[in-house]
């Protein structure tokens, strides 16, 4: 039997008032349903979710009677997206663990060495709660009573401050090894400590990480930097040496990563503009470099670049990169080469450049490793503070008073 905790610390005015209407709705189709996961255990914390997921007793099917506009998304595990206004709320079926002896006879789900290929196998709320990966992500909250029901001392590890896998961690990484990048996530985003048997499974299964699909490892990665909390989740990474798995890194490559994760923190913490690309373009700038260097006697300067720049993106074969990040991670990288030249006719252009700001910002990462002299990143700097007028004169090469007199004259010509 769960416990049923009403002495907690939920702000009420936190909760969306979307997900209060999806819960709302489905029980009154008579349908057991919940707040469930990451956004009980935020508000329990005293954080503001970024999200909010429901848990009901409803199969996928019922719940788009529900709400006739809901779309079924995912073949490996099926849920609803109900839009609610400009929020969607995401709605999962209660599901219950099988054994792996279980696994293969049955329909709705199959196991291959372990892993967890389908997870559609419904259950009562009971079994969906020790299915789930961690303690604190299984806290289910009801908006009727509001209580929070805890069947896996949920909270006991929340006050602690512990990130603890439900069941064997062995077993648990082994049927979904993105379980490993979660555990390292949550770890940095929330500064928990993990448990020890949750811990120590984690490099023996790190190269499970080798079965999971690319694009969702991707995915997964991609929530490891934009957490506001990438430089500890880093540090993680290397000390369970997941990073040769995921990226192998260059010692020389190590230090320009951890500034570029410093500055991604930073501007998450100051709530500006991040991508995952600028991350990544740090992660293989080195990689580029040795391919540019390797092939630098063998046809055209800029065809090299574009011919590096693709190898090394289409070498990532556990992490698979996205084209839209491939295409910022190249110009980024191509455009190094042109703010290192500063040649005049070109310095209009580059300012005027979409990917400039990025690419300036990557050439501050490089001087404060010592890639490139200071003064050209301080050149650069005061480019883009002149006024119009100014930033002319300097491009066109002409001091302040020939360009005056070149005005005058054409004003007496015409």
């Amino acid at each position: 039997m769960p416990r049923r905790i009403a002495s907690h610390k939920i702000p009420v005015d936190r909760i969306s008032r979307s997900a209060i209407r999806v819960v709302e709705s489905l029980r009154k189709a008579n349908y057991e349903t919940y707040l469930v996961g990451g956004c009980v255990r935020d508000l329990l914390l005293g954080l503001v979710p970024k999200d909010f997921d429901v848990a009901t007793s409803a199969t996928p099917e019922e719940v788009r009677k529900v709400f006739p506009r809901a779309r079924l998304i995912g073949r490996r595990f099926r849920i609803v997206h109900v839009r609610m206004g400009r929020e969607i709320i995401e709605v999962s079926t209660f599901r219950k663990q099988i054994d792996r002896d279980a696994a293969s006879s049955h329909g709705e789900q199959e196991a291959r060495d372990g892993l967890i290929v389908r997870d559609n196998v419904y259950g009562n709320i009971d079994e969906d709660a020790f299915r789930r990966d961690f303690t604190v992500n299984a806290l289910y909250y009801d908006p009727a009573n509001n209580t929070v029901l805890d069947f896996v001392k949920g909270m006991q590890d929340l006050d602690s401050r512990t990130l603890r896998l439900i069941g064997n961690p062995k077993v648990r990484y082994q049927e979904d090894p993105v379980r490993i990048l979660r555990a390292i996530r949550l770890a940095a985003k929330l500064d928990f400590s993990i448990e020890k048997n949750t811990e120590r499974a984690i490099s023996p299964r790190g190269e499970s990480l080798y079965a999971v699909p690319p694009p969702r490892l991707f995915d997964e990665f991609n929530k490891l930097l934009m957490t506001g909390a990438a430089e500890r989740a880093f540090e993680l990474l290397q000390k369970f040496n997941l990073l040769e798995i995921l990226f192998p890194l260059s010692s020389e490559s190590t230090e320009l990563v951890i500034t570029a994760l410093q500055s991604t923190d930073q501007r998450i913490a100051l709530e500006k503009p991040v991508t995952p690309a600028f991350v990544l373009a740090a992660l293989l700038w080195h990689q580029y470099k040795s391919q540019c260097n390797a092939s630098s006697t063998v046809g055209n300067s800029q065809e090299t670049q574009f011919e590096a720049a693709r190898n090394v993106i289409q070498q990532q074969r556990t992490v698979s990169i996205p084209k839209r990040h491939a295409f910022f991670i190249r110009d980024v990288w191509h455009l190094q080469l042109r703010l290192e030249r500063r040649n005049p006719r070109s310095i209009g252009p580059l300012l005027e450049h979409r990917r400039f700001r990025a690419a300036y910002d990557f050439l501050l990462l490089r001087a404060g490793n010592a890639e490139v002299e200071p003064e050209l990143a301080q050149w650069w700097t005061e480019m883009q503070t002149l006024n119009s007028t100014e930033q002319q004169d300097r491009i066109s090469g002409l001091s302040p008073q020939r360009k005056k007199r070149r005005r005058r004259s054409k004003r007496d010509n015409a």
